[in-house]
């Protein structure tokens, strides 16, 4: 079976002015063009109040980084009071959405995601020496890689949403 490291958990707010469509967008492209992982929506849920949105959003993938690694990557978002608004910007009307919206970013390194080690008890032990002595400094680089993924992620989702609101 499979090892799963939770190697990065995190999270943002934002409460404003933003476009969800182009956020949306934004945050998918972004994954894909920058890190290469084409998520898959796992679960969207939209539900109606009076006069607002409560929207989830839940993304998942996993990206082959070797034979014997895998990342997998989990983004939700959560969007309460969405609410379609009117803006003034530079004198002209603009259609946009306020609300406030939560990003969660989980990275995972899955290790012998195939199960060659699992075969047998000699197999296990064996595979804990290989990771423990002879992949250390790997497994480390891998681990970083994605910490470093999901951070970036994350500080862009927060710089465009800040952008989105100061215009």
């Amino acid at each position: 079976m499979a090892e799963k490291d939770e190697i990065f958990s995190s999270e943002m707010k934002h409460v404003g002015f933003f476009n969800f469509k182009e956020f949306y967008k934004f945050c998918y492209d972004w994954i894909e063009d920058e890190i290469g992982i084409k998520m898959s929506e796992k679960k969207y849920e939209e539900k109606l109040a009076a006069d607002s949105k409560e929207i989830i959003i839940e993304w998942e993938e996993a990206k082959k980084l070797t034979d014997y690694f895998k990342f997998e990557m989990k983004v939700a978002f959560t969007v309460r009071n969405l609410k379609e608004v009117e803006i003034n910007q530079g004198g002209k009307k603009i259609k946009t959405n306020s609300g406030d919206v939560k990003v969660k970013v989980k990275g995972i390194l899955v290790r012998d995601y195939a199960g060659k080690f699992e075969t047998s008890a000699f197999n296990k032990f064996m595979r804990s020496i290989y990771e423990k002595w002879v992949i250390t400094s790997r497994i480390d680089q891998f681990e970083d890689k994605i910490i470093g993924d999901c951070d970036e992620f994350l500080g862009q989702a927060k710089s465009y949403l800040d952008l989105e609101a100061k215009r």
